[in-house]
């Protein structure tokens, strides 16, 4: 753990010696880099949902791959180069605070989960075009190649994460006012970088799981019990690690524009099924769906925090259990508010009908007509009494979730390598 974290034998002094000397070496060109690999491995995955909704048929090197495929380059050239660079050079500066792997490589964390992540991406894809020559057009999200796939993206993401928090966290503990005008600058780049790779893992696993919290099942239980599992421990545990004064609110922020901007943008673009049959003849792309209303309960999240999890001596310090019940009621709670209403709004109304909320995309081989396309089905609606009984066990999952992410923040704000 000690070539992870920073060494609890290590006194604060030194370890703020090596950390400032390790700090005014500046941001490596390898922060940026696999940032802007997980903005285009996001991206290209959204285009390719859209692409299979509006085309169909696509192959190893369609556009919406490559954008995946540039993005795993990317990140994995760089952040081998960072870690042979401190492997090869053995009076590097940064070589001391590099971790280990296999006894012969050094490099840190961040980098070595980027290649990982790299390398499976790209194993995935020829997986993914013979299953597709075998087995035709994709019928959910994830198949055994897309499986692989999403490893190695959300392992690659949380290597960005990683590489951001370890410069970070190095001057987590740091007077504000022993930083010089560069610092606080690299400091605040370093706060926007985190929540922009925070916001963009979020996308990825908010899109694995789209298929249990579309808008026709808002009004069912198990859209909240899969809400329930898969955000609040996420977003508290990158709340709790981020510098920023509203982490969850701003990170939740980001991942509905990181969602919403490639539909906005592709439904401008023109496109044709390839591949019948063809029930529905679009001619342009189609919307993926709309996000989550998730800045309201984040919003919720970030206040109680401030309210219950002060270490400043202002205001109520909870322990952790007592604030995982708080916040996992609350953010249920707000959760079921706002998403209950809206989602009715995206499955019903016609204001929702637009290039904005894009409720009207329909995929090309589902018939236009379909008499549930603008209502809830009979089955997407649950009697008060059933809806009830899983919304309790929903806030229990939660409270679990929160616990794992409150735990797991606590390890994220440790990270010094």
């Amino acid at each position: 753990m000690e070539s992870i974290l920073s060494s609890p034998a290590q006194s604060s002094r030194e370890r703020s010696v090596n950390q400032a000397g390790s700090w005014r070496l500046g941001i490596p060109t390898y922060i940026y880099a696999v940032v802007f690999s997980s903005f285009c491995v996001v991206m290209g995955l959204l285009w390719d949902i859209m692409w299979h909704m509006s085309i169909g048929r696509d192959g190893l090197f369609a556009p919406p791959h490559v954008v995946i495929y540039v993005g795993a380059v990317v990140a994995g050239l760089f952040s081998a180069y960072q870690i042979l660079n401190l492997t090869l050079t053995k009076n590097h500066p940064g070589r001391l605070e590099a971790v280990p792997f296999w006894g012969v490589f050094y490099g840190p964390l961040g980098a070595m989960f980027c290649v990982w992540g790299a390398l499976t991406m790209l194993t995935s894809a020829p997986f993914d075009d013979w299953w597709h020559n075998t087995y035709g057009l994709d019928v959910e999200i994830l198949t055994p190649p897309h499986t692989i796939l999403a490893i190695g993206i959300m392992t690659m993401q949380f290597g960005a994460i990683v590489g951001v928090l370890a410069l970070q966290n190095q001057y987590r503990n740091q007077p504000i006012t022993e930083l010089a005008d560069a610092d606080t600058r690299r400091l605040n780049r370093l706060k926007w970088l985190f929540a922009i790779s925070a916001g963009l893992l979020l996308t990825t696993l908010f899109t694995l799981a789209s298929e249990s919290m579309m808008k026709y099942r808002s009004h069912r239980d198990s859209y909240y019990i899969a809400a329930a599992i898969v955000l609040p421990f996420y977003l508290v545990a990158v709340g709790r690690a981020s510098l920023l004064r509203w982490p969850v609110t701003t990170i939740a922020g980001l991942y509905m524009l990181f969602l919403a901007a490639p539909s906005w943008l592709l439904q401008q673009f023109p496109a044709t099924p390839r591949l019948g049959p063809v029930l529905n003849p679009i001619t342009h792309y189609q919307g993926f769906v709309f996000p989550l209303l998730l800045v309201v309960p984040a919003f919720a999240v970030d206040w109680l925090i401030h309210r219950f999890d002060k270490t400043d001596g202002h205001g109520k310090k909870l322990n952790d259990w007592l604030l995982a019940g708080l916040l996992a009621v609350a953010f249920m709670v707000v959760l079921l508010a706002v998403q209950w209403p809206f989602g009715e709004f995206l499955q019903t109304s016609p204001l929702a009908r637009n290039w904005f909320f894009f409720s009207d995309s329909w995929t090309f081989d589902n018939p236009p007509d379909f008499e549930y396309r603008y209502a809830f089905s009979p089955w997407g609606i649950q009697p008060v009494d059933q809806f009830a009984a899983g919304f309790g066990r929903a806030i229990l999952y939660a409270f679990i979730s929160v616990r794992i992410g409150l735990f797991w923040g606590n390890w994220m704000k440790r990270i010094a390598r």
